[in-house]
């Protein structure tokens, strides 16, 4: 049926596997305009949030429309850990998910199993969705889970705690740490510099790598990026659109009014 009607080959996944370096933003803005500019400004992937922002299914569809064709990589926040959503989510085109507040093997193994048909999972199957080219990619039911990747974001005390048993759950790409998260549920809101939540910090690649796992992070700036990734983190966010807008417009205000 030709190239394009070919299951599209998840680079994102791939390099995770490798184990290569993959810089990537944040989107908080809702704007496609803005994915699409980023998606050519040289990053590798391109988160977009729907947990913490309010991008809903449909401005989805049009991030992925925008960038389809950019080298970064499009991931996907949903709001939770929802086999629903997920399923909406992936149906819409979505290959690679970030799912928040997985904390133990059994959230993670539900997160797997939402991305994955029957027997293998409970993911909804759809005739014509747009991740099947609307029905024409032959033998898409049966490859899909191939070109997913499933990343679970460790964020509390717990999840630090059952890192190993989440890492072991098959069907698990990634994890990714949050650190504004895990510094709340340490009691330490507001500073994830804190002492005892950067001691979790630092320790997490290490046991990602014993267990063959890619291990992500959120950086909170250049400096912590340049961190981040001596400890070991592969792929890291290095920022966001809202930041850059927030940072650069001051920083242009100051430099003039000075």
């Amino acid at each position: 049926m030709g190239d394009a009607m070919d299951l599209p080959v998840n680079q994102f996944k791939r390099r995770l596997a490798a184990g290569e370096e993959q810089l990537g933003f944040w989107t908080s803005l809702a704007s496609p305009m803005v994915s699409e500019i980023l998606g050519h400004s040289g990053i590798d992937w391109i988160l977009i949030d729907c947990e913490h922002t309010p991008n809903e299914l449909q401005d989805v569809f049009h991030h992925l429309r925008a960038l389809k064709g950019c080298p970064a990589s499009a991931i996907v926040r949903p709001s939770w850990n929802d086999m629903v959503e997920i399923k909406r989510l992936l149906d819409a085109g979505a290959q690679s998910l970030i799912v928040p507040y997985v904390n133990s093997a059994e959230q993670a193994r539900a997160a797997v199993a939402a991305t994955r048909y029957p027997p293998a999972g409970v993911r909804g199957v759809a005739g014509a969705s747009r991740a099947s080219n609307y029905g024409r990619i032959a033998g898409y039911l049966g490859a899909a889970s191939d070109e997913i990747a499933v990343v679970v974001q460790i964020e509390t005390r717990t999840a630090v705690e059952a890192l190993d048993e989440i890492m072991a759950v098959a069907g698990i790409d990634g994890i990714f740490v949050g650190p504004s998260d895990l510094s709340a549920s340490c009691g330490h809101i507001g500073n994830p510099d804190h002492p005892e939540v950067q001691a979790m910090i630092e320790a997490v690649p290490e046991r990602a790598r014993q267990a063959g796992v890619a291990a992500g992070i959120l950086a909170r700036s250049l400096d912590d990026a340049r961190r981040c990734r001596a400890l070991g983190y592969s792929f890291i966010s290095v920022g966001s659109d809202q930041g850059l807008l927030m940072d650069g417009a001051a920083e242009r205000i100051a430099a003039l009014k000075a």
